[in-house]
């Protein structure tokens, strides 16, 4: 594996991962990232049934009796909520700030109707910055938002006994859950200045083009395919943050929607009409019938709020004053990155 820092900077920046496998910060720290289910080896799903009868099958190759259920208050970890035995323990995280969405309710009201256990975790900025060194040498690279987060949850959930952590994370990358980046067709040059978690040349001195990726992915002239690219370059990071925090607190982890995909390509027009995952939506009627399908952001936290007192990176290789215009999620990868160099004193 070559070292490379700049690049793995850039790289974590944009995709929030060093997307380059043979590529890391510093020779000896190796980075483990998530690998995705090969997509051959995923089980095509037409219909809401055929997803139902899907889980079912994946689920009935785990041990539940010691599982447990990460819940949020949204309707893809609400489903595989309906299939844990009764008393199972689900665990939701409360994160404390300001402007923090508390999604507690909404997940109780699913463990009463599945007899399940209902454990609220909360989460503040000091249980952040308490594991994100751990996290970080674990991964062998800067963290992202939700690890921390997942951590908590998972490390609770092994402390209760707990062998193996149920999520429903790809639900969105499969079958067709995010709804902004669906919003519209986007030409090539559109899609490379959209999708990027922070722009490199707005924060690092030395910034690394890394259109390279997103080349692979282009279709005609100017088009490119998003959809693919959604599934597969950004599912990474999603599903990573997940899988590496249950690999340090010590669980497996099992998602069963990493292991299903859409037998028919995704049907844009019902997406862009308000029907994002109506596969699962159409499951989530059938499961609670008596329910309105609740509208959620994945993972919530109030970045705004724990980012605002931080004045910005002071190492050379960033910007002066980088962090002025971004969002709080973007300054904590900006603040995760600088931590990261530091503590491997890369």
């Amino acid at each position: 594996m070559k070292a490379d820092k700049n690049y793995c900077m850039s790289s974590y920046l944009v995709f929030r991962y060093v997307y380059d496998e043979e590529r890391c910060f510093k020779e000896g720290i190796l980075h483990h990232d998530h690998k995705l289910v090969k997509n051959e080896e995923k089980i095509p799903c037409k219909t809401a049934t055929d997803i139902d009868e899907s889980i079912k099958n994946v689920l009935a190759q785990v041990n539940l009796s010691d599982a447990a259920l990460f819940l949020s208050g949204g309707m893809d970890s609400a489903i595989l909520a309906s299939y844990m035995p009764a008393g199972t323990k689900a665990y939701t995280a409360k994160c404390i700030g300001k402007n923090a969405v508390d999604e507690t309710e909404e997940a109780r009201r699913i463990c009463e109707i599945n007899h399940l256990e209902h454990v609220i975790v909360e989460v503040d900025w000091k249980d952040y910055t308490d594991c994100m060194d751990a996290l970080m040498i674990h991964d062998g690279s800067p963290t992202i938002p939700n690890e921390p987060q997942a951590y908590k949850m998972a490390k609770k959930a092994k402390e209760d006994g707990a062998s193996c952590i149920i999520y429903g994370d790809c639900a969105d990358t499969e079958f067709g859950g995010m709804d902004r980046l669906l919003s519209r067709d986007w030409s090539y040059d559109e899609w490379v200045q959209r999708f990027s978690f922070v722009d490199p040349k707005k924060v690092l001195k030395d910034p690394v083009d890394i259109t390279s990726v997103y080349n692979q992915y282009r279709k005609g002239k100017n088009g490119i395919d998003f959809i693919s690219f959604i599934s597969e370059v950004y599912a990474v990071s999603a599903a990573g943050a997940l899988s590496n925090a249950c690999k340090y607190a010590g669980v497996k982890s099992v998602d069963p929607y990493e292991r299903l995909k859409m037998a028919e390509p995704l049907d844009l027009k019902r997406v862009r009409s308000g029907e994002s995952k109506y596969l699962i939506r159409d499951l989530f009627r059938i499961k609670y019938p008596e329910l309105e399908i609740p509208e959620k952001l994945p993972m919530s936290r109030p970045a705004e709020d724990w980012m605002k007192s931080w004045e910005g990176p002071r190492r050379e290789e960033f910007l002066p004053g980088c962090i002025k215009d971004l969002t709080g999620e973007q300054k904590f990868l900006v603040y995760s990155l600088e931590r990261f160099l530091n503590l491997m004193e890369i």
